[in-house]
């Protein structure tokens, strides 16, 4: 007990050291019980300006105190750091609290983007929202949206007008929605609306007459910057981006799209028919895949390979909600909640259970966390492909996936340790313990790292569920 007693005092002893040492020395000697309102008297500079703090009106112990020790004067923050110093006032803004999309920056550092005293930007912030280079746009700091856009491609104007234009930078709401998802002023079309008229006769001819009020402005165009002519989304289908309006579409009438055929999925047949095939004749079906092909597909274009509507995540999650709701948890899989479920499920129907792109758990696993897992990498798209190139991913993102360092199905998550089903010894036709990857770990989300089964925490608690000489 006196040992533990001692370590404690050590403890506090040398965070009053550190907190002491950390803390800024201030020039001349100050009070203790200073009076606030003196501080101006230096820091005048700090009370000026197009945008001052309100909290200097409250004067600077509000936010700072002064420490004296024989002649020396330290000023520290009345917090452990700035960011939950501002979270006493602001605690609105607090991400633990807030159950959607939260912009990097405001999760633990106020001060990357805003002075905590003064500016001459709204909010306090360092820098303007608009200016086409880091030195002058605050989010070209991070973000380098419309910079280095290639001699063919375009550029939205609208960058011009500052980011703010478009987006909230502190919005959120429900995950999975877009204009929380990305903190915009309003969600598309109606944002786009704002500044683009539908009787403008120059858009009404780019769109060859089509009716496009109330369209997705964003499954045909990226709405910073493009590769292409037009703010072309990164992946078309081929007879959109040939122009080839007719090979779906007839005149409109009375303001109405008028399709060549009596369904949208009769057309896509008409090209994809191995499609149809697969749709029909699966062992599993998908249920959603029996509707139009444009419940889940934009027939134009997109920012994802195979343009699904609005991204590959959300456009399964209107269904499964319940899947949606795991995403919630502290542990979400990276594969399930940013890239999408088609990486692990065939969405059109196959023969596995549960429409699994691999006849078992393990081949479908370790076709990423695999020792021999080689995905294949397409230059001119930028992408790599995995299952025989039936799913494509983002160039990098292998650099993000532990891989398992397995020999004949042993070694992991300890040397040694099987991965696979152990065979009884005495008849090596059966199976003496069921191993895969499931019996361990959840594949969409967990309340802990590691994935584990039931939220469980990574500890010989967890392996005692087999090992049971681990709780004798």
């Amino acid at each position: 007990m006196k040992r533990v007693l001692k370590s404690v005092l050590i403890v506090i002893w040398v965070s009053a050291l550190l907190t002491g040492a950390l803390a800024a020395v201030h020039p001349v000697p100050l009070d203790p019980k200073q009076d606030p309102a003196t501080c101006a008297q230096c820091h005048e500079d700090k009370t000026k300006g197009k945008s001052v703090h309100s909290a200097i009106a409250m004067g600077c112990t509000a936010c700072h105190e002064i420490r004296v020790k024989g002649t020396v004067t330290r000023l520290k923050l009345v917090a452990t750091s700035t960011g939950a110093l501002c979270l006493t006032c602001h605690a609105d803004k607090k991400a633990a609290d807030i159950k959607g999309v939260v912009h990097p920056p405001a999760v633990r550092d106020c001060v990357k983007c805003h002075d905590p005293h003064t500016s001459d930007n709204k909010f306090q912030l360092l820098k303007a929202e608009s200016g086409d280079s880091k030195d002058s746009n605050l989010c070209l700091s991070c973000h380098n949206t419309g910079v280095n856009v290639p001699k063919d491609g375009s550029r939205h104007p609208a960058l011009d007008s500052g980011c703010d234009t478009c987006h909230v930078t502190h919005k959120t709401g429900a995950r999975g929605v877009r204009e929380f998802d990305y903190h915009l002023t309003k969600d598309a079309p109606a944002l786009c609306l704002d500044c683009h008229d539908v009787k403008d006769a120059a858009l009404l001819k780019a769109h060859q007459g089509q009716p496009f009020a109330t369209a997705d402005c964003l499954e045909c165009h990226d709405p910073h910057q493009s590769d292409s002519k037009h703010l072309m989304a990164k992946f078309t289908h081929v007879p959109f981006a040939g122009g080839q309006c007719d090979s779906c579409h007839k005149p409109a009438q009375d303001g109405k799209v008028v399709l060549t055929a009596a369904t949208a999925k009769e057309i896509c047949l008409g090209c994809h028919s191995d499609k149809g095939d697969q749709i029909d004749k699966s062992k599993v079906q998908h249920p959603g895949a029996a509707g139009d092909c444009t419940d889940c597909h934009s027939p134009h274009g997109g920012n994802f390979p195979a343009f699904p509507k609005p991204n590959p995540v959300a456009v399964c999650m209107g269904c499964h909600s319940d899947i949606g709701d795991l995403g919630k948890k502290a542990h979400p899989h990276q594969p399930v909640f940013e890239q999408g479920c088609a990486i692990c499920h065939d969405p059109h129907g196959n023969d596995n259970l549960h429409l699994l792109r691999s006849s078992s758990p393990n081949k479908l696993c370790l076709e990423c966390h695999g020792p021999d897992s080689k995905p294949v990498k397409l230059e001119s798209e930028h992408v790599v492909t995995i299952f025989d190139g039936k799913v494509k991913l983002p160039e990098d993102y292998f650099a993000k996936v532990p891989i398992l360092p397995l020999r004949f199905n042993l070694g992991h998550p300890v040397d040694g340790h099987p991965v696979s089903d152990v065979m009884d010894p005495k008849d090596m036709t059966k199976v003496k313990t069921v191993i895969n990857c499931l019996v361990c770990h959840q594949p969409h989300a967990s309340a802990e790292p590691d994935l584990l089964v039931n939220d469980q925490v990574n500890n010989a608690l967890f392996c005692a569920t087999c090992h049971k000489s681990l709780t004798r």
